[in-house]
């Protein structure tokens, strides 16, 4: 989780600063559990109509069939087990889910806890709702010699699902988002234990498929569990700057809006705040609150593209740019597909703010990634999502080459842990072209991770106008030419132990064992 030791943002006085840690300390030690107001099947079905209401009979059954098969079980908190099934479904239903999904949300946990046998929902329901429950079932502890082993090996399985079905992922997340949410009423070690599974395997799998809204609340729930101090005090110090900035946001948004509404272009402004994981992680990384100039942002959406760059014209004629924190991922989207331009501009006031401009379309992906074909696709959802995936995401690809790989379960886990969950540098060609390659990869990863065979003749680089050695080490925003050699005689037996990637680790080998 990084440093333990931040700045914090200045008050005006020492006075102002200890009644702020008064006030946070002992909201911290009487932290009471505010009890939401409960779900009901109603809830559910409201929710369904909006988009989809042939599903009503289909989800009533299945609430009927987990809530029988659950009866006379409760969770810790000491509410009937329903209402943990139900909330998932919930949460699924928000996102717009097909009725399959959201049925298997309801059934997630009858196989594992009850007396049904997926050959019984099979039956009952359908093939499609079946494999959704199997997929994210927990693998039968009588087959393992340790709890460990057990674990690693659902951990293995529920990442590897979604190269079958990308749902299985959802109602996966939409489960732990719950747990998460309930988690007060485990013991202290049970927090902290589920907090950094949370944070080491499903807030990246939540990046991964774009879903940045269940990613963000995961990560500001996790911090709350393993640094409870500092989680209050970002919130309170989160909270002083929105209302210090309100009127000025408020102020831009408003001029924002009649401009776009002289020029007819079709809008929706909203403010965006950050997380307080994302600060807390900027904070962590040396940076001062002043620093973080996306704290707070507008978001734009526009009906096209076209209209997005006109909008960005438009905010620089009204509003000055910081050149270098301009960023176009709409012409470079990220490698989970979120596209959007970034401009910080100094506001009213000369407060800086940050702008992302998008269209409708883009910000409904924005904040749900691929669920966001749910809403977007309806019936042709789930095989969009899965094209998507395997054609678009890097992350796809990657998976792939490390499951064939390594057959032991640590040795997998580890490996996504280290290759595709940790920290990325973002590498960029001659071209233009860029390649995500995670934290402390070398030339090698980087040639080899190309679609060519470059990597095969590789003799050194170029990287930012200076020769560099093939076990380079590459940081951020590097820019690489790879030179190569025809006569020179492949990769070498050693450039192996110097690779961090699978796929280059994997193309080496198979050229020495030719």
């Amino acid at each position: 989780m990084g440093n333990d030791v931040f700045l914090l943002c200045p008050f005006k006085n020492d006075n102002e600063y200890r009644e702020c840690d008064e006030e946070i300390s002992s909201r911290f030690f009487a932290w009471e559990v505010k009890m939401e107001k409960k779900l009901t099947l109603q809830n559910l079905l409201d929710i369904i109509k909006t988009y989809d209401p042939d599903a009503v009979d289909m989800v009533t059954k299945a609430y009927n069939y987990a809530e029988d098969l659950h009866a006379g079980t409760f969770r810790q908190s000491g509410e009937p087990y329903i209402t943990h099934p139900l909330e998932v479904a919930y949460i699924l239903a928000e996102m717009h889910a097909d009725r399959d999904t959201i049925c298997a949300g309801l059934l997630h946990d009858v196989c594992e806890d009850t007396k049904a046998t997926l050959e019984d929902i099979r039956a009952d329901f359908n093939e499609t709702v079946a494999h959704l429950v199997d997929g994210v079932t927990k693998i039968s502890k009588m087959n393992f010699s340790s709890k460990q082993a057990q674990n690693l090996a659902n951990t293995r399985k529920i990442i590897t699902g979604l190269t079958s079905d990308v749902r299985i992922i959802i109602i996966k997340l939409a489960d732990r988002l719950h747990n998460m949410r309930t988690l007060q009423f485990k013991t202290e070690f049970k927090q902290k234990e589920n907090a950094m599974e949370t944070m080491d395997i499903f807030v990246p799998l939540a990046y991964y498929i774009g879903a940045y809204r269940i990613k963000s609340e995961l990560e500001d729930l996790s911090l709350r569990y393993l640094y409870p101090e500092k989680y209050f005090r970002i919130e309170e110090i989160k909270w002083r700057v929105e209302e210090e900035s309100k009127h000025c946001l408020m102020e831009m948004l408003q001029t924002i809006q009649e401009i776009l509404s002289h020029e007819q272009i079709p809008h929706e402004i909203k403010v965006r705040t950050k997380n307080i994981y994302g600060i807390y992680k900027r904070l962590t990384e040396g940076h001062k609150l002043s620093d973080i100039h996306d704290l707070l942002a507008l978001k734009v959406m526009v009906d096209n593209i076209k209209n997005c760059y006109q909008t960005l014209g438009l905010v620089h004629s009204k509003y000055h740019p910081i050149n270098d924190k301009f960023k176009d991922y709409i012409y470079n989207p990220k490698t989970n597909m979120y596209s959007s331009l970034h401009t910080t501009v100094f506001g009213p006031e000369g407060r800086l703010v940050q702008t992302q401009i998008r269209t409708f379309d883009m910000d409904k992906i924005a904040s749900f990634g691929l669920t966001a074909y749910f809403d977007i696709n309806k019936g042709n959802a789930r095989k969009i999502m899965q094209e998507e995936l395997k054609n678009k995401y890097q992350f796809f690809s990657s998976l792939l080459e490390i499951n064939s790989v390594f057959a032991d379960n640590q040795e997998f886990v580890n490996q996504i842990k280290n290759e595709l969950f940790s920290d990325k540098v973002y590498i960029y060609g001659i071209n233009g072209n860029r390649v995500e390659l995670p934290k402390g990869s070398t030339v090698i990863d980087y040639a080899f991770n190309l679609e060519s065979d470059i990597g095969y003749t590789m003799v050194g680089a170029i990287v930012n106008d200076e020769y560099k050695d093939v076990d380079y080490i590459l940081k951020n925003n590097d820019r690489v030419r790879i030179i190569s050699d025809e006569l020179s005689f492949g990769p070498r037996e050693e450039w192996i132990a110097k690779a961090v990637t699978t796929k280059a680790k994997k193309r080496i080998r198979e050229f020495k064992s030719n």
